[in-house]
């Protein structure tokens, strides 16, 4: 189920959420220039924090989202 539409399924975010520090620490490591203020997530804004990961790392959108669903 992904009850906020966020293209998430609800029980990997939840995983996400209790281990968000770890998951911030394996995104620094895979993209080395991102920093905690760029891994800082604000609910609503989704959308543009992956954009702002985009254009960061410079990867597409789409492999960033698949990364987190494969990381969590």
């Amino acid at each position: 189920m992904d009850a906020n539409n966020n293209g998430i399924e609800d029980s990997k975010e939840l995983r996400a959420r209790g281990n968000w520090n770890e998951i911030k620490g394996q995104a620094k490591q895979k993209w080395g220039n991102l920093t905690d203020d760029d891994l800082d997530y604000q609910e609503g804004k989704q959308d543009e924090w992956f954009g702002q990961l985009q254009q960061k790392t410079g990867e597409t959108i789409d492999d960033i989202r698949n990364w987190f669903n494969r990381t969590f």
